[in-house]
């Protein structure tokens, strides 16, 4: 039986994962075998990071929130309580944002919930 070299499709691959492997450090770089294990590893790692990424945000969000809140004599649990009973639908990421930009904008915000009249 005649040895079976690596063919076009066997070639693409390794090239494929070799040039995710560019910049690597030593043999990831350059050894198909050693950089696909680092390549693997690297993919985890993005996969797994992408979903802890948005679980930072939504943490520094609330972080914002309440810092601004606190200073204006509100809680966080006790604001977004109160947004919730008078139906204003405001996203953490908007609100962090007006919290840390436009203060004036949040603090007008803050005296309406806290007085407890939507408009």
């Amino acid at each position: 039986m005649p040895r079976a070299r690596g063919g076009f499709k066997t070639r693409r691959r390794r090239k494929r994962v070799l040039n995710m492997a560019k910049g690597y450090y030593g043999a990831k770089s350059r050894l198909y075998r050693i950089a696909t294990e680092a390549v693997d590893k690297a993919l985890t790692y993005a996969y797994k990071d992408r979903k802890a990424k948005k679980r930072e945000f939504r943490s520094l969000w609330i972080i914002r929130i309440n810092a601004a809140l606190r200073a204006l004599g509100l809680t966080y649990s006790q604001f977004m309580n109160k947004l919730k009973k008078m139906d204003i639908a405001l996203n953490r990421k908007a609100l962090a944002d007006m919290a840390y930009n436009d203060p004036q904008t949040f603090s007008n915000l803050v005296e309406m919930v806290k007085k407890g009249n939507a408009q």
